[in-house]
């Protein structure tokens, strides 16, 4: 009895590696080309992530799986995204500027359009693409944005840790997300490459236009 026990242990620990092994190749390779399968094996990353994580902290760097995992994501969601009407763009307070008079809230920060960084323009290019945009300080901001928000897409722009790490939680929030990394990591005066945002934004279209209209009327609302 108890040798098959410790067979049936042994087996589902050679089955477990190699589909993680597998998982993590075909992550590697979406940062090249397309791959089948793209939302399965992302899946069990996922189950795997605290595990794997752990062996990357030991012999690699835990940027390059969360780089990987956040690829193969964008590769599973990118067909569902393009179906969904309430956006949300979700990004980073990093990027602001270091004297931002911006207020915070629960919410984020209540960006003033005063042009002193990104953030002015952004404004109104989530407005012209049908986003509610948030200017989040931290991940933990999430859950009070999903409460207040019904949406069923969320772009978010931020490093890969953060990306992969909220796309992991707002997938048990059924919001399909899709992820924009940041040029540099940091806590602040981070940059994102502004073309490949529009590029991305451009490619999955706007909402219809009465959806389009609601939106940007919580957006305006959210940024004063």
């Amino acid at each position: 009895m108890y040798e098959l026990i410790g067979i049936a242990i042994s087996a589902i620990i050679v089955i477990s590696t190699i589909l993680a092994l597998l998982a993590l190749i075909i992550s590697r390779i979406s940062l090249d080309r397309h791959v089948w399968l793209a939302g399965v094996f992302a899946d069990i990353l996922d189950f795997f992530y605290l595990p794997i994580k752990a062996v990357f902290q030991r012999f690699a760097d835990t940027r390059t799986l969360d780089t990987w995992m956040v690829s193969l994501k964008n590769m599973a969601h990118r067909s569902v995204f393009a179906e969904t009407n309430h956006r949300l763009l979700l990004t980073p307070h990093c990027m602001r500027s270091l004297d931002c008079p911006a207020p915070s809230t629960r919410f984020g920060i209540q960006c003033r359009g005063c042009g002193k960084c990104i953030f002015s323009r952004m404004v109104e290019d989530a407005d012209r693409f049908g986003y509610t945009l948030y200017v989040i300080a931290g991940s933990s901001y999430v859950r009070h944005v999903i409460k207040k928000e019904s949406a069923d897409g969320a772009l978010l722009v931020a490093c890969n840790y953060e990306l992969n790490k909220v796309m992991r939680a707002l997938k048990h929030k059924k919001i399909v997300t899709y992820g924009v990394p940041l040029l540099t990591d940091g806590c602040y005066n981070t940059k994102v490459d502004y073309e490949n945002l529009i590029a991305v934004l451009e490619s999955f279209g706007a909402p219809s236009p009465d959806k389009h209209r609601s939106q940007s009327e919580k957006s305006r609302r959210n940024s004063r």
